[in-house]
């Protein structure tokens, strides 16, 4: 049944009050009782989920320039490299019969690895939300139930990709470009620096922009089609409506969630300091760090979930809570007989 967007007129949202709830979740879900059965099943669906995810002043950069080409050593430095240029230039020129094959076919390797990931990933966000929803441990049921959802998601992550690709790679190697250039003529070009500064504000623009949108993808837009079923684009243009409407609030949202990371990555590094890095070895294991990490995933799931619920029930994703059991059969109180 499709629910149309509800917002909360009646209360004021808050960023700060959703901490609460998933805190509590974190607790509920994996504490009360402690399942090491379920961590690992939910925390299959979590791996799964973030699958391939991991985030001066113009003239004393212009000295700082000239000192290294100008200087002894930053001469030989320059030397060096142009050597090196030249050297790698004459050998792909010499062998290019087998490296351009073997670029070819690393390049289709990577590709199959990377619409791997993303297909699987994109299966795993709600797998994983629907874990933290409904407090369950299971892989079959989301894995099959949200199977067309998750494929609406993975077209829209690549098309999303793709676009990436075609505008920041060439932002990448205009930059590299004018670098190599600069380098082999021994000498900085002022040009060249302003349009290499340029170039790269814009790339850091248009990566703010790329994160953005993936954020509001994982946060807002997923749970909107676990909601409602359907396409990645139809939960989008709904998302839109609720974005556009709340501009300051969405805002809010975003900065508050950098300072949530920060606090995250204290508590994180106190663990790893406590453990004697012990925590941290057991991080960076595929799989087995993300079940370390689950209360942190956990958490990361939780909150957006309760911070869109503010905006009315159309927008929750947690099952009603199970009303109190009526007791009937006691006798009538003295008196009223």
């Amino acid at each position: 049944m499709t629910i149309g967007p509800v917002t909360n007129s009646h209360r004021e949202i808050s960023v700060t009050e959703p901490v609460s709830p998933a805190l509590e979740r974190v607790k509920t879900m994996l504490f009360k009782p402690f399942d090491l059965g379920k961590w690992f099943t939910i925390g299959f669906c979590a791996w799964l989920a973030f699958l391939g995810e991991g985030g001066g002043a113009g003239g004393g950069f212009n000295n700082s320039f000239n000192n290294n080409f100008n200087s002894g050593n930053g001469g030989s430095a320059g030397e060096s490299l142009r050597h090196g240029y030249h050297q790698a230039r004459d050998y792909v020129v010499d062998n290019l019969a087998w490296i351009i094959p073997l670029a070819a076919v690393a390049m289709v390797l990577l590709l199959a690895l990377w619409l791997l990931i993303l297909w699987l990933s994109s299966r795993g966000k709600f797998m994983f939300l629907h874990c933290v929803a409904l407090d369950r441990a299971e892989l079959a049921e989301p894995w099959s139930k949200f199977e067309r959802e998750a494929t609406s998601l993975f077209w829209f992550r690549l098309v999303l990709g793709l676009i990436g690709m075609v505008l920041m790679l060439p932002m990448v190697a205009g930059i590299a470009l004018m670098i190599v250039r600069m380098v082999l003529r021994g000498e900085p070009d002022a040009g060249s620096i302003v349009a290499a500064a340029g170039l790269g504000l814009i790339f850091i623009a248009a990566a703010i922009v790329f994160a953005l949108i993936h954020k509001f993808t994982t946060d807002f837009v997923v749970p909107i089609q676990f909601l409602r079923g359907g396409k990645c684009l139809a939960a989008w243009r709904e998302f839109w409506r609720l974005l556009a409407d709340n501009a300051g609030l969405f805002t809010l949202y975003i900065l508050f969630q950098i300072v949530l990371g920060m606090a995250i990555g204290i508590i994180v590094l106190g663990a790893i300091i406590i453990t004697c890095c012990i925590a941290g070895c057991l991080m960076i294991i595929p799989y087995i760090g993300t079940v370390v990490l689950l209360p942190v995933l956990v958490f990361k799931r939780s909150y957006p979930l309760y911070f869109m619920r503010q905006f009315g029930p159309g927008y929750d994703v947690f099952p009603p809570a199970p009303a109190a059991p009526t007791v009937t059969g006691l006798p009538p109180p003295p008196g009223v007989l």
